[in-house]
Formats: structure tokens, C-alpha cells, sequence
């Protein structure tokens, strides 16, 4: 089987005209395999201020494309240090919570339960703009020791495995950018740095933009970026690495085979997510890859190692459907079609009839505890599926009820019945003591923060002492259920569900 370049090459050129707005940010794609770039395609500004245009040589933030990277140093240079079976405690004592006994290799495959920091912030009243330090994370993680679910029971993305693993090799003295440098960058002459804070200065780095609905403008993220999405570099940079991975030589030798080995859930499943890389497939094909999402910043690469072909995509705005974009190219690549985008769902709210989730069908979107994703026509099985390992769904209605597995666990959905005593019982003031933060309930309105600065959200109500807060976090809309249970509440996102509140 051939790569059919051409056909790819004109999807990845349709992709970026539709950044070739005035004024407008851009990005870049490039269609490679292991010895030959093929094609690069780039539309749009690098730099609005300085109007000068992004090529394939501009630098971004990989974000979370970085795991892989982490990922790859981990399993070879850094076994000397700590091996997958270890757990966090053994080399971090001040987790004494349960998310000490998360192993590493469950910190780094999506298993491990462990709440996302970033998105636990932001239960607390703390914007994107916050800004925070390694030490203080740690410390902040390390108190607050619950977990989401038990480690190894589902699939749900979160940076905090990444960024622990991080701290374990710190506490011996091992950093990740020099790793990076070491074993990645000096072998192949490239340039990719991974810089401690958003702040910190990035040779070449082009700004990221997020547009508010009227006018572009910089994006910036306060949190400490961690090894779960800090590193930087040119999409050039990104693809020679990449081709080494194909090519199975060099730094990349052996790489992709440890990084995608099959990872089991308890009960014995292999899910589709491995070390800071993801499978998927595209009819008989296999695909690695991974994406990434920082605030302006979009990227994601696709590969085939059977044909050893591959595609990358970097952009410094926000509005980029990444892995569909490269999901359309290889498949373009292979000669294939994807399936139908649709499903046969009742549009609407549900929620589970003895839990907090909720679940939104909108269009071809199902959005579960707040993270939303596209779904696709399973024809073999009639189901509704999601084409993504971090956040795999397959649902299908029974009744009127929505079933199936969400992050491969069970789960069920009815139609949301409101009350307004959901509501009525929420009014006044909540605290999380322990972190100083307080939350205010008046009519259908929560405010939690100081001032000016505080996040205000509207509320609805799902009825059975459930109401949905729907807020703006900088470029992002969040939304999260407050779960009431007599003088506590817990506020509940996909990436966090371990913040309660009481009277």
C-alpha cells in the first residue's frame, strides 16, 4: 500500500485556507514520512502586531503533545530512576492521600483517578490568568489527596500524573528540559525548550490568540506548565523528531513501541490511551498520536508506522479542530473515508438517575461533565462513538433513557426533570475552608473570587439537588454540576470531581 501524498496534500491545503482571514492568526501543517517531508502547507499571521507570516519554522507551544515527549524520557533514560509499577509515594512521601498509591505508569496512561490541577483551581475561584508555582502545586496536591475514581476503573484525561512524575524525578535531581536536551535535542540538532512558566522567555516564540467574539487578542495561562505541556518548538523541530519515531532509529529507536503497548484497566480491557500517546483507528488501520490545547495555542500529529507515514499540525489560535484536521489527512493518505459524523440521540440534558453526572446530546456533540466531543455513526453496532481514546463514549438509547460506557465505564442517563428546590436549597454563602475560598448562591447566580476578579456563573437546575453552573474561564466556557448533600455541596468537572463546599 502507497501513501496517496496528493489527495492529502489537497485536504491539509483546504484546512489552512480557512485561516487565511485579514488580520488573523494561523498555523501550519506538514505531511511527512520517516526520511521525507512531502508537503507543508501555512496560512494566516504568526505575529499579529508585527504582521509577519507563521511558517513552518514559527514557535509554538506544543502543549499537550509534550506528554509524549515526557513519556519517551521516562521509559528510556529515566528507568534508572523510577520504574511504571512504582507507586507516587515511593518517591514523593508527602502524597499520603490516595493519590500516593496511583502507580506512575497510571499517572502517565489516564487511569489513575488523580484531579486535574488546573481544572480543581478553577473550583476554587482561581481564573486561567492565576498564576502559580511547581512547589506550591505539589504542596497544594499533596494536601488535598482525593481522587476522582479509583485508580485503574476508567479513562479520564488529566495533566496532574505528568506533572507528579515530574516533581519525582526533580527530588533526585532530574530535570526534564535537561532530558529533553541530552537525549532529544542535541542527537538531532533541534530546538525545543521546556520552559517552567508562561512567562518565562521563549527564543522565537510567536504569540497565541483567542478571538472574543469581536476581535482577536493574546491569550496567557498563569499555572506552572509542568511536563504535562511545556515544551516549545517549531513544527519543522517537531516533525524531525517525529520522523525518527517512524524510522525507528536514533532517539526514536524503540520509542513508539514502549509509548503505545498495550495498557489494562482493572477489569482486564486495554484502553485506547498508552504512555502520552493515543491509538485510534481508521477501518482496518492503526493511527498514534496526540494533541494538544494550550490558551491560543492548538497542535496534534498522526502516525502510521506500518507505512511509516505521518502528519503534524501546529496553530497559535484557538478555534482549530485539530484532530479531526489530521484524522482528514491521513485518511486522505490512505485512501479512506471517515464514518458519518451524526448519530440517531434525542437531543437534550440528562442526567444519571443516582450520580451527579450529567450528559448534553447538541448537534453532533456530547458534552459529559462539561467536556464535549464529536460523535460518529458506529454502523456495525448502530451505537453513537466517539473516535477519541482520551475521551471514548459509546451511547445508544434505551427508551428514553441514554446507555452505555463513557471513559470505558458504565453509565446512564434520564431526561433531566427541574425542580426548583434543587435551586432554593443552594441559596447563600459556601466555604472550602482549607483553601480560604468562598462561594455565593443568589437567585440563579454563583460568584466565587475576590472583586473584580471574581467568577460569576448562571445556574440551572437538573432537579434531585443537581444544578449546572455555566461560567467564562479567559477563552473558555466551563461548566460544572453542583451536587448538594445536606450542609455540602461537591462541584463536579470531568477532570475533577474531589471539590466540596460546605455551609
Amino acid at each position: 500500500m502507497t501513501a496517496h501524498w496528493q489527495q492529502a496534500a489537497d485536504v491539509a491545503n483546504s484546512i489552512v485556507q480557512s485561516w487565511q482571514q485579514p488580520g488573523a492568526p494561523g498555523g501550519a501543517i506538514v505531511l511527512f514520512d520517516a526520511h521525507h517531508i512531502h508537503s507543508t502547507h501555512c496560512a494566516g499571521l504568526a505575529d499579529l502586531a508585527q504582521q509577519t507570516p507563521f511558517t513552518a519554522d514559527s514557535v509554538v507551544r506544543f502543549a499537550s503533545i509534550t506528554k509524549h515527549l515526557f513519556a519517551a524520557l521516562v521509559t528510556g533514560p529515566g528507568r534508572r530512576y523510577l520504574r511504571l509499577e512504582d507507586t507516587l509515594a515511593q518517591h514523593l512521601p508527602q502524597l499520603t492521600g490516595a493519590n500516593g498509591s496511583v502507580t506512575v505508569g497510571q499517572a502517565l496512561d489516564m487511569s489513575s483517578g488523580l484531579p486535574d490541577v488546573r481544572e480543581t483551581l478553577s473550583l476554587l475561584g482561581l481564573s486561567v490568568y492565576n498564576a502559580t508555582t511547581a512547589a506550591d502545586l505539589l504542596a497544594f496536591v499533596a494536601r488535598e489527596g482525593d481522587l476522582s475514581y479509583p485508580p485503574g476503573s476508567e479513562i479520564s484525561y488529566t495533566n496532574t500524573g505528568y506533572r507528579l512524575v515530574e516533581e519525582a524525578l526533580k527530588a533526585k535531581g532530574v530535570l526534564f528540559n535537561e532530558l529533553l536536551q541530552q537525549y532529544v535535542c542535541e542527537p538531532l540538532d533541534i530546538n525545543l525548550f521546556a520552559p517552567e512558566s508562561w512567562f518565562d522567555i521563549v527564543p522565537g516564540l510567536v504569540p497565541g490568540y483567542w478571538n472574543n467574539g469581536q476581535q482577536w487578542q493574546l491569550s496567557s495561562a498563569g499555572l506552572h506548565l509542568s511536563a504535562s505541556g511545556s515544551v516549545t518548538g517549531s513544527l519543522h523541530d517537531l516533525t524531525r523528531w517525529l520522523q525518527t519515531l517512524l524510522a525507528d532509529t536514533g532517539p526514536g529507536a524503540g520509542v513508539l513501541q514502549r509509548l503505545s503497548a498495550p495498557r489494562n484497566l482493572n477489569d482486564g480491557r486495554t484502553s485506547g490511551y498508552g504512555l502520552g500517546i493515543t491509538s485510534s483507528t481508521l477501518g482496518s488501520q492503526t493511527l498514534f498520536g496526540h494533541g494538544g490545547s494550550h490558551a491560543g495555542y492548538k497542535s496534534y500529529f498522526l502516525l502510521h508506522p506500518e507505512l511509516k507515514i505521518g502528519v503534524a499540525l501546529v496553530a497559535n489560535r484557538e478555534d482549530i479542530t485539530t484532530s479531526e484536521s489530521a484524522l482528514r489527512i491521513l485518511a486522505a493518505a490512505l485512501g479512506r473515508t471517515l464514518p458519518e459524523k451524526g448519530h440517531d440521540l434525542t437531543p437534550g440534558l440528562y442526567v444519571a438517575p443516582d450520580a451527579a453526572d450529567w450528559l448534553e446530546i447538541n448537534g453532533v456533540t456530547a458534552t459529559w461533565l462539561g467536556a464535549g466531543e464529536t460523535l460518529w455513526r458506529d454502523e456495525r453496532h448502530g451505537d453513537a462513538v466517539s473516535l477519541s481514546s482520551t475521551f471514548p463514549m459509546q451511547l445508544r438509547h434505551d427508551g428514553a433513557a441514554i446507555v452505555g460506557e463513557i471513559g470505558h465505564a458504565a453509565r446512564r442517563f434520564v431526561p433531566v426533570q427541574p425542580d426548583s428546590a434543587s435551586l432554593d436549597n443552594l441559596q447563600g454563602r459556601w466555604f472550602a475552608p482549607q483553601w480560604r475560598s468562598e462561594m455565593v448562591i443568589e437567585g440563579d447566580a454563583l460568584t466565587m473570587g475576590i472583586g473584580p476578579a471574581a467568577i460569576r456563573a448562571t445556574l440551572q437546575s437538573l432537579g434531585g439537588d443537581r444544578v449546572l453552573a455555566t461560567a467564562l474561564d479567559g477563552p473558555w466556557e466551563k461548566r460544572f454540576v453542583l451536587a448538594r448533600s445536606g450542609d455540602s455541596v461537591r462541584l463536579l468537572l470531568n477532570r475533577s470531581r474531589v471539590v466540596t463546599f460546605t455551609r
